[in-house]
């Protein structure tokens, strides 16, 4: 038996945060992170609507990018002595992701991280308090996905949580928040969306219900990215709605090991979860070819892309992504990034191990070593093809 689970609601659109104003409740808490919400205003926004629909507000500010362990139980333990039955989010990836694990222990004091660090095992949530999300970047789409990524500093490791219980209840998806995105991040976060719609493509729990999804994103992203990439507003509006798309896909299809590569170096090397998506992906098409070259000729079809054979058609995408990169100043390599060559092998082995325990692993279409991550890990730092 399979799954496909969404947020009940999605509002979309220029406005669509006035659906604040209706929503049931008596006590919500805001959590957010940097100043941009609040400089934009945004947060205050959002607060005056909640007033509106005669609730108590408070705010969590300050979740800081690749939320810790000790921010989500600061936040859980603020959640508890407040109360709320509401649990709004607004901002980029980190605060809604730190959001979405507050509320684990929020309504489970009784658990600990490591109870719910591997896939579904996160307990029945919704007996305390319901979640909405308001994205503020075009990429993660954690709005409408079922995935919470903290990261563990002492243990040097990013968990990415799953389960169908962390699916926000509404997604409000409102293209004025991205129109205030600089343009290093908007490169990021689209790379990131076409990421995870690539990945949904081929993921071994696609569907006939994710492939539309994956498809209409891919297309989107790249008719969009490198528009919105320079300010565009109808292309930011796209890309917003894009990067949702893929989500719903990437949440029930699951991804790949683009992202479990991202996960462990973005612990250790500190490179954007974006900016890492879009260096791996290439490589990591190469290694999968073996097993979904089929699937990769399709996207390319799809696209529009030169090719007579799926040979031909996957180099045409693996080319077309390596442009895109290009064109928005993207490196090629992880030598190319900055990290050294001898923080690069003094720590590959660790993050080779790292990778391949990652819970997005085990919905990649090809089996993946230890031996074999090493090879990958060592062909994106040099620059060399992955002929394995």
């Amino acid at each position: 038996m399979n799954r496909f689970t969404l947020p009940r609601d999605i509002y979309f659109g220029e406005g669509s945060m006035e659906v604040l104003k209706t929503l049931k409740g008596k006590k919500a808490v805001i959590v957010t992170g940097g100043s941009s919400m609040q400089k934009f205003g945004f947060l205050d926004k959002v607060e005056s609507y909640l007033k509106e629909a005669g609730m108590e507000v408070k705010r969590i500010e300050g979740v800081e990018p690749d939320p810790s362990v000790e921010t989500v139980m600061k936040g859980a333990e603020f959640m508890r002595e407040f109360g709320p039955d509401w649990i709004v989010s607004i901002g980029g990836g980190s605060p809604i992701d730190a959001a979405k694990a507050m509320w684990i222990f929020y309504e489970h004091p009784e658990v600990t991280f490591d109870d719910v660090k591997d896939p579904f095992t996160v307990p029945e949530l919704r007996n305390k308090a319901k979640f909405l999300a308001i994205p503020s970047t075009s990429g993660t789409a954690t709005e409408v996905t079922a995935f919470s990524v903290i990261t563990d500093y002492k243990a040097g490791i990013k968990y990415p949580l799953a389960d169908f219980n962390l699916t926000p209840d509404v997604a409000i998806v409102d293209p004025s928040l991205a129109e205030t995105m600089p343009k290093t991040l908007t490169a990021h976060t689209g790379m990131d969306a076409l990421t995870h719609a690539i990945e949904a493509y081929v993921a071994s729990l696609r569907s006939s219900f994710s492939d539309p999804l994956a498809m209409q994103s891919i297309k989107m992203i790249k008719d969009n990215l490198f528009n919105s990439y320079n300010g565009d507003k109808k292309a930011r509006e796209e890309m917003h709605i894009a990067q949702c798309l893929a989500g719903m896909a990437f949440s029930n299809a699951l991804l790949g090991i683009t992202h479990s590569m991202a996960h462990k170096t973005g612990a250790i090397f500190h490179v954007p979860h974006g900016c890492a998506n879009a260096i791996y992906l290439p490589y990591v098409i190469e290694f999968n070819k073996k097993a979904c070259g089929d699937r990769y000729a399709q996207i390319a079809k799809e696209l529009g892309l030169v090719g007579s054979s799926q040979e031909e058609l996957i180099n045409s995408l693996i080319d077309m992504i390596k442009e895109m990169n290009k064109m928005m100043n993207i490196p090629q390599t992880l030598k190319e990034y900055g990290i050294k060559e001898e923080d690069f092998k003094a720590n590959l082995e660790k993050i080779s191990v790292n990778a391949v325990a990652d819970a997005c692993t085990g919905s990649n279409p090809r089996e993946i070593s230890v031996d074999e991550m090493k090879k990958i890990f060592t062909c994106v730092y040099y620059g060399e093809e992955v002929d394995f």
